[in-house]
């Protein structure tokens, strides 16, 4: 560093999404709704899952608790990004700032752990139907679910402590509505080279050999589907792997875009736009994306519907 003089800093500026001041209020009013949305959206899925029997199966466990996931991974950024844009500061503190990195790449790690679980399910589940109750038993899928939970903590856990080590000067502005990897890396005085490393070697690890999973699963489930001769079982079969498909095509697309590449090509317009696709619009769509293409989701809501009516109105 020289005799380059700095300063550890106590807070940072999030800038947000748009420093325009006639955006503000407009990006309010959508990224509330946005995230009024995915809270109600994902509660109603958990409640409707808790509250049907017949779908207390290891596929619904695993959608309910990416429901959960979705909830978290939304709140860990979007209410201090609404409350900035209303904010003369727009400061988030220090340890705050590692705190929202911390809880933002857990949940995004666990929204990818929980992804390749549900890919295994679907596996079981249509290449050998007959054994599925015997092999993903609750013992079990606690146990995959427990461990994604472990595995998250632990891939946050290293790239937080990671960022704690880089030192920050006078340049305190963020150009983004959180505090993500890049744009801390890029505002940091201190070489990022370690951080980078991880993120392109452990982070690569773990997104991509999960995703690697996940295209497994679903090559040998295309392989056995084929084999079907009825096509209304090829379809239902199909049917049940599209939605899920969808989320990961989305989720994996946008997150591969963005973190995996050079820090120098990292674009700070870009890299908003596409994270706003992962941090907020796909957890708002998935309990659209799994319930309209799910038959058994759609009955069980409207019979749960029907129920609260029928209560309501007696």
């Amino acid at each position: 560093m020289g005799n380059t003089n700095w300063t550890s800093v106590s807070h940072f500026v999030l800038l947000g999404i748009s420093t325009h001041l006639e955006e503000q209020i407009p990006l309010f009013f959508l990224f509330l709704l946005m995230y009024a949305i995915n809270i109600f959206g994902n509660l109603a899925i958990i409640m409707l899952i808790i509250s049907t029997p017949h779908l207390h199966t290891p596929m619904y466990i695993f959608l309910s608790n990416l429901a959960l996931a979705d909830i978290c991974f939304t709140s860990t950024t979007v209410p201090k990004m609404l409350q900035n844009i209303f904010s003369p500061t727009k400061a988030i503190t220090y340890m705050g700032c590692l705190a929202q990195t911390y809880f933002f790449i857990c949940f995004a790690a666990m929204e990818n752990f929980l992804l390749a679980v549900m890919a295994y399910d679907r596996y079981i589940a249509i290449c050998y139907p007959f054994r599925y109750p015997t092999i993903l038993t609750r013992m079990l899928c606690s146990q995959m679910v427990i461990l994604c939970h472990i595995l998250s903590h632990l891939h946050a856990l290293l790239h937080t402590f990671l960022m704690g080590q880089l030192i920050f000067c006078a340049d305190n502005k963020i150009l983004h509505f959180f505090c993500d990897l890049y744009p801390l890396m890029k505002i940091s005085c201190s070489s990022p080279y370690l951080n980078t490393l991880m993120i392109h070697t452990e982070g690569v690890i773990v997104i991509n050999g999960t995703l690697a999973f996940i295209i497994a699963s679903y090559a040998r489930i295309i392989s056995v589907v084929l084999q079907i001769p009825s096509a209304k079982s090829k379809w239902r079969a199909f049917s049940t792997c599209g939605s899920h498909l969808t989320v990961v095509a989305i989720f994996y697309g946008t997150l591969t875009w963005v973190y995996f590449r050079p820090l120098t090509s990292y674009s700070e317009t870009e890299g908003r736009i596409l994270t706003v696709m992962y941090t907020v619009v796909t957890p708002m769509l998935n309990p659209f994306i799994y319930s309209l293409r799910n038959e058994d989701v759609k009955g069980a809501f409207r019979k749960w519907v029907s129920r609260i009516w029928t209560s309501f109105f007696r």
